[in-house]
């Protein structure tokens, strides 16, 4: 069994031209990994520490050699000479190092740069695709009845909240083709997003785009790109509520606050009244999927919309868990979600983002895999959606190399599993 000879890391940039790190890993036997972590802009405050430097001199403080140091010194002198197909032991070694409940000694994003990496490597060792790697490690150690499976892909088309400055309160308003294959699925989505932008250039929108690559239009009031994607949907061939369905990322923690509460199109609304639109934009535009509808730690709020829910509707926990198992089974104990959003980097390894799935699987919860608003090109989480069972993932838009750079990947792994 090969064993880590090397560890290396160093800064790279993501998406957003900021800094971010990426590791090295290189085994006995020759074989090498290595990995990029992203990072992101609407992050909820239960998740892991991403390290910056604070050094204002340098990439305006969000430099990350601090995060970097630490892959080349602590983390590479306690595994050196680990045998790198032992996963779950090797990120428990990095978690018991650094030592603290959200990685703030080390950094989470320099413990998943490793985590990913050494994954990485060991499929080149194993002489295996790396979606297969992971299945094989998903199933030894974590979940026995998992099977691989292509996920069915959520486009964000419009960007508002945090991720652009287009005013729009809702953070991103997604497509979800509902085709035969993801192949089939990303066409129809392409189709529908270079018809929007027809309709936003004909109607004297910008067609700029945001950081997920979906276009940033300066809208009045957040019901219109609805309204937009529902005639683009249209347009392009394809009809609302049964080719393809509307998802909606919140982002509610993002227009709430404590003295206020939730304020949304310059008005101040109760949980109640937030309901009954989140209620009227589901009937009247066949959304599927929502996503964090209120605040992190509003847990009154979700349970209430729970409560209520159309059937067969999904609603997401993103800030609210955080990929952390813990307040996944807060949620489950509280009936407060019936599905996950699965970001590596907000529990910073791979065993534990595993750890999560796992969990969501067994009682029942819908799994969606998600980058972030601050991506690279590398392709891991495409791998990981297949192999882990996830029955969804988001990308962003079919825009932007590191977007659509996962979105290929998959379809690449969707022509080998038909071969």
């Amino acid at each position: 069994m090969a064993t880590i000879s090397k560890i290396y890391g160093y800064e790279v940039l993501d998406s957003r031209g900021n800094p971010t790190t990426a590791a090295l890993v290189e085994l006995s036997d020759g074989s090498q990994g290595k990995a990029y972590v992203p990072s992101g802009a609407s992050t909820g405050i239960h998740e892991a520490v991403e390290m910056r430097d604070g050094e204002e001199g340098r990439y305006k403080g969000k430099g990350v050699l601090k995060a970097v140091s630490h892959i080349n010194g602590d983390l590479a002198d306690a595994l050196i000479g680990q045998e790198s197909l032992n996963q779950k032991e090797i990120d428990r070694m990095m978690i018991d190092l650094d030592g603290t409940e959200q990685k703030s000694r080390l950094g989470a994003n320099a413990i998943l740069a490793v985590s990913l990496a050494v994954a990485r490597a060991s499929a080149v060792s194993e002489g295996k695709d790396l979606y297969e790697y992971l299945y094989q490690v998903y199933q030894e150690d974590f979940f026995p009845e998992a099977t691989l499976r292509m996920p069915q892909p959520g486009f964000n088309v419009l960007n508002g909240g945090q991720h652009a400055d287009s005013g729009l309160d809702i953070q991103e308003f997604m497509l979800m083709p509902q085709q035969e294959t993801f192949a089939e699925s990303v066409r129809a989505g392409s189709e529908i997003y270079h018809t929007l932008k027809s309709i936003l250039s004909a109607e004297n929108y910008t067609v700029s785009v945001g950081d997920e690559g979906g276009f940033a239009p300066r809208l009045p009031h957040n019901e219109l790109a609805l309204e937009l994607l529902e005639r683009a949907i249209q347009e392009a061939g394809y009809q609302l509520g049964k080719d393809c369905f509307l998802a909606m990322d919140a982002a509610a923690s993002e227009f709430y606050t404590e003295s206020e509460g939730y304020r949304v199109e310059g008005q101040i609304r109760t949980s109640q009244e937030l309901v009954d639109m989140y209620y009227q934009w589901i009937e009247s535009y066949h959304i599927h999927l929502l996503e964090d509808p209120f605040s992190e730690d509003d847990f009154e709020s979700w349970n209430m919309f729970m409560d209520n829910a159309p059937e067969g509707m999904q609603i997401v926990g993103d800030d609210l868990l955080v990929t952390n198992v813990n307040r996944i089974h807060l949620a489950i104990n509280q009936g407060l979600c019936n599905a996950v959003l699965i970001k590596p980097n907000q529990i910073g390894s791979l065993s534990e983002t595993m750890q999560a799935i796992q969990l969501a699987h067994e009682n029942g919860l819908t799994t969606m895999m998600s980058h972030r608003s601050g991506d690279t090109n590398d392709t891991f989480i495409a791998d990981l959606a297949v192999a882990t069972g996830c029955q969804y993932i988001k990308s962003g838009a079919l825009a932007r190399s590191e977007r659509v750079s996962k979105y290929n990947r998959l379809m690449e792994i969707e022509a080998r599993l038909n071969q």
